[in-house]
């Protein structure tokens, strides 16, 4: 797989899914959030089938936010759906037949942890209250990355999934600020 693939697939995940939930919720417009959360489903799907780390890293962010009950829109549902049909269709069972391990289940847990810690103090104002440090730490959505960084410093994943990460969270708020400057 070319070196530029993977990065490219974080990158576009992290902004569909910023502009699908912005369009559904600051706008109302139902149409442009599931069109854009499709196409955010389909870099996501294809970055899980083609690496191990992803599947785990975008795994965990869809449990994390079904467990957190975040899960608020069509357009979550319809991207989710995508995701999970195109992974399966992909070779869900094929491609990771033999990569189940106590150490795959360790980092699906600690990523899931950690994307439901984020989805918690996300937009909670009883956690913001207590101080900007937390007002920032969950509006970046903090927990992930220190979980991701640490499964990469152990060896769980690679450190380059951590530096693909941080590309889909710059490309997150770089779609925020594009969706706040021009759509709002």
């Amino acid at each position: 797989m070319n070196v530029l693939t993977l990065p490219i697939l974080y990158i576009l995940s992290g902004f569909f899914m910023k502009l699908s939930d912005d369009f559904y919720d600051e706008k109302n417009y139902k149409g442009i959030a599931i069109a854009l959360g499709v196409i955010c489903g389909l870099a996501t799907a294809c970055a899980s089938l083609v690496s191990y780390d992803a599947a785990c890293i975008f795994i965990a962010i869809l449990l994390g936010n079904i467990i957190a009950l975040k899960v608020d829109g069509i357009h979550h549902v319809v991207t989710m759906a995508t995701f999970l049909i195109i992974f399966i269709i992909g070779g869900l069972l094929t491609l990771y037949t033999g990569y189940i391990s106590t150490t795959t289940i360790i980092v699906l847990i600690v990523c899931i942890i950690g994307a439901f810690i984020d989805e918690l103090g996300n937009d909670n104002e009883t956690i913001y209250s207590l101080g900007k440090p937390f007002e920032i730490f969950f509006d970046y959505r903090c927990a992930m990355k220190v979980a991701i960084l640490i499964l990469a410093l152990c060896g769980g994943l690679s450190l380059w999934s951590f530096v693909f990460f941080i590309c889909f969270e710059l490309a997150y708020e770089f779609a925020r600020i594009i969706f706040r400057k021009f759509f709002l």
